[in-house]
């Protein structure tokens, strides 16, 4: 137990890193797409770009992690980051967008490979101690909620004459930190005979409704908050709010993502898994509500923990479930192929922001977030329903 929740420590650590690096590119990708292009429709490539990078690298990650060890990966994704943010700073040197959406898609990279971080503790971690591996390592975000935007804000005007350079360089220098954490992490590799193992084909798994249910809610959870969350700064632009009024926003919608995360292990240890990822379903629909009630800085930043709050519980939800579908020798296809589904939908709901932002406005793409949510929400109650049938005995 000693070892695992060192682990988790680290983990958790490299996680905040990971969040910093996310929180500052949701403040300043957008907006600085919107600068550089010349087709605003255009505005959120940028991040599509970010998230487009991290479904092309997910699978290779988890088998590049399944045979070299999670060390390996996490290493790897650091390394990429690096290379990322400086593409990223020297575009905005050029005042480049296309060179922008080329280092964002490096980012991306970084962005999969840190996505097995909860996986890793999960994999480590005793079963009574699963689910709190998993939220305690996704609370590591709590500091990127904090630093990331403060860094956005310290930094955009470093460099006179070139807004959002300060920003990318400062990437670099949190990625460098990443990989000395991870000179420390201990996660042993998988037995040889168990990484030659192939288990059961993709399509057996699948066919679980656990496997479904989980990869649903990841799905739903985590594409409705990226394209509310997307086009926030550019909708509070819109408003004539200020770039640090939409920072600000930002800053407690990190940290509503991720400060839950100390108690919702224990949570669900407590309610079960269905009650907590509904809750999530619900608090989500209470963001679209207030979003909807007007279009102030406070109805901004409400809208954006209500959302924050309501991912965390049907992400951490949906985590917890996937680890009950596959066998060690399964992990690295059945975590890869759940993250390319998510990343997949990253990259349809942010590009989708911009052109349905440009066209229709904020509250339209609050309202189409709705028919989503219904069907994460009918998916886990069929889900509950299942198992409530199952555990009954027979008569």
């Amino acid at each position: 137990m000693d070892s695992a929740r060192r682990n988790v420590a680290l983990l958790s650590g490299c996680q905040g890193l990971l969040l910093i690096n996310n929180s500052v590119l949701i403040t300043v990708n957008a907006i600085a797409g919107y600068t550089f292009a010349t087709d605003k429709t255009l505005a959120t490539l940028p991040v599509t770009a970010y998230f487009l990078g991290a479904a092309l690298t997910t699978v290779p990650a988890s088998f590049l992690m399944k045979h070299a060890g999670r060390r390996a990966g996490f290493m790897a994704g650091a390394a990429c980051a690096m290379l990322g943010a400086a593409l990223c700073a020297w575009a905005v040197y050029v005042e480049s967008f296309w060179l922008l959406c080329t280092g964002t898609l490096a980012l991306g990279a970084y962005f999969a490979a840190g996505q097995h971080y909860r996986f890793a503790a999960a994999d480590a971690a005793p079963a009574e101690f699963k689910h709190k591996a998993i939220s305690l390592v996704l609370a590591g975000g709590v500091i990127g909620g904090f630093i990331g935007p403060e860094t956005s804000k310290l930094t955009n005007e470093a460099f006179s004459g070139h807004v959002f350079l300060g920003p990318y360089l400062s990437l670099i220098v949190f990625a460098a930190f990443s990989m000395l954490i991870l000179l420390w992490l201990d996660i042993p590799r998988l037995p040889a005979a168990v990484r030659a193992e192939a288990g059961r084909p993709l399509s057996a798994i699948a066919r679980q409704p656990v496997f479904i249910v989980a990869v649903l809610s990841g799905v739903v959870g985590y594409g409705v908050m990226n394209l509310l969350m997307t086009t926030t700064p550019i909708a509070m632009a819109g408003h004539d709010h200020h770039f640090s009024d939409a920072a600000f926003v930002i800053q407690w919608h990190v940290v509503a993502m991720f400060a839950p995360s100390f108690v919702t292990g224990a949570l669900i240890q407590r309610f079960g898994l269905m009650p907590v990822m509904l809750t999530g379903v619900a608090l989500n629909l209470a963001c679209v509500a207030v979003a909807l009630g007007g279009a102030g800085v406070m109805n901004f930043w409400l809208s954006m923990v209500l959302l924050g709050v309501g991912w965390n519980f049907m992400f951490v939800g949906a985590t917890s479930l996937l680890t009950e579908t596959h066998t060690p020798a399964e992990r690295a296809k059945v975590q890869g192929v759940n993250d390319a589904a998510i990343f997949s939908t990253l990259v349809v709901s942010s590009l989708s922001a911009g052109a349905l932002f440009s066209l229709e406005g904020w509250q339209a793409m609050n309202i189409y977030a709705v028919p989503f949510l219904i069907l994460g929400g009918a998916g886990i109650l069929w889900l509950a329903a299942s198992r409530r049938r199952s555990s009954r005995p027979a008569t």
